[in-house]
């Protein structure tokens, strides 16, 4: 492993975000480290080393904050050569009963923060000619359920958007990846993690049904966060990263699932599909 390399980590007080921190700085790496709250990061990390660990405050929704966070880093590392877009909530509900100003504040959060640190980033990586980016979106943003619109709609923004700044950026040697798990075992579902918008309506009894699945499912999920940090770490040592990667069993058979379903659709419509073209 190159432990020479410094990591940015976004939302990195709790969940995959704080598993990530700790395992890099357990091995070795140069670490800075956002949340909202510095001295709460700081007691989540345990561990006082400025010489390796930069715990910063920061407003993921303020732009001036973010270019003054990657100053930061780059006064304490002179370099940045891995950024990982951790931040971001759950959303469930019905789309009907969701506030206008809950969907802005998650797509602030879970889309625009991402886009904004990968602008104030990449101008560091291209005169570097080299860096990685993993985004980290959600099996939800390809394959979605009942009652999360909302979030997948971001998360599939996220994938989206990764998809495309990896040709943009490709000449300069920088990476990207796009991670999509399932369900973790932190603390995405507890209260502070999750808009939950309970609904009132009759009807939406899937949505209900799910919802009351998803929450019973906190502290069970089969996704392993240590786990997932070492597979992140591993992600940033291949040479060849891909561009999307599931994580965890539910992940995959979910992806798969709806690959087929799509690659069926696809050819069940096809002439109809060519039929919208001029003749040829």
């Amino acid at each position: 492993m190159n432990t020479s390399k410094v990591w940015f980590v976004t939302g990195a007080s709790q969940g995959l975000g704080l598993s990530l921190v700790k395992k890099l700085l357990d091995n070795g790496y140069r670490v800075a480290a956002t949340s909202r709250n510095a001295h709460q990061l700081s007691q989540a990390v345990d561990l006082i080393d400025r010489e390796r660990f930069l715990p910063l405050a920061v407003d993921l929704n303020n732009t001036d904050c973010i270019s003054d966070a990657i100053q930061q880093t780059l006064s304490a590392f002179g370099r940045i050569d891995v950024v990982v877009n951790n931040a971001g909530y759950g959303m469930v509900g019905t789309v009907e009963e969701i506030p206008e100003q809950e969907v802005k504040n998650i797509f602030n959060t879970n889309v625009l923060a991402i886009i904004n640190v990968t602008k104030s980033i990449l101008p560091v990586m291209r005169r570097q000619r080299s860096g990685y980016i993993l985004n980290i979106g959600s099996v939800a943003g390809f394959s979605g359920a009942h009652g999360w619109s909302v979030y997948a709609a971001t998360k599939a923004a996220v994938a989206a958007f990764s998809e495309v700044i990896a040709l943009d950026v490709k000449e300069f040697g920088i990476k990207v990846t796009v991670v999509e798990p399932s369900g973790f075992r932190t603390g995405f579902l507890t209260p502070t993690s999750l808009a939950l918008n309970t609904s009132g309506i009759e009807g939406y009894e899937a949505v209900k049904n799910t919802q009351e699945r998803y929450l019973s499912m906190n502290g069970q999920q089969a996704g392993d966060p240590d786990r997932a940090a070492g597979i992140f770490i591993g992600l940033a040592e291949n040479p060849e990263p891909p561009m999307h990667l599931f994580l965890g069993k539910d992940a995959y058979n979910r992806a798969s699932e709806k690959l087929s379903a799509m690659s069926a659709e696809l050819e069940q419509w096809k002439s109809v599909t060519i039929d919208a073209d001029f003749p040829s």
